[in-house]
């Protein structure tokens, strides 16, 4: 299996595996999976969107985005593909999060950044 076919792999499984009681309540979410981010090469993932806390009162909103960036992903795990799995499917998780409200500082005090 390719670095490419891995990240691919462990995005969509990293979807699926979510815990019911999360998946049902993500909303107009769209994940994709791109290179890097432009100028920034070291991000492996990011959130675009409101967080659904922030929703409450709000009309309709534009599609929330997850990107995961391959290339640093590849950089830093591609030599090992367990390794590459597991950080891919972290940063999906990790980027959820920020779906659901969840800051880098909470993620950080709950031992899940």
């Amino acid at each position: 299996m390719t670095n490419e076919e891995i990240i691919a792999t462990a995005v969509s499984d990293a979807i699926d595996a979510l815990p019911e009681e999360i998946a049902r309540h993500i909303d107009n979410v769209a994940v994709e999976i791109a290179d890097e981010e432009p100028g920034h090469p070291e991000i492996l993932g990011l959130y675009e969107g409101v967080p659904l806390p922030r929703r409450r009162g709000h009309g309709p909103v534009m599609p929330d985005r997850i990107t995961i960036f391959s290339r640093p992903l590849e950089r830093l795990y591609g030599h090992d593909p367990a390794r590459l799995r597991e950080r891919t499917m972290h940063v999906v998780r990790h980027e959820f999060a920020h779906h659901f409200g969840i800051s880098d500082d909470r993620l950080r005090e709950i031992g899940r950044y």
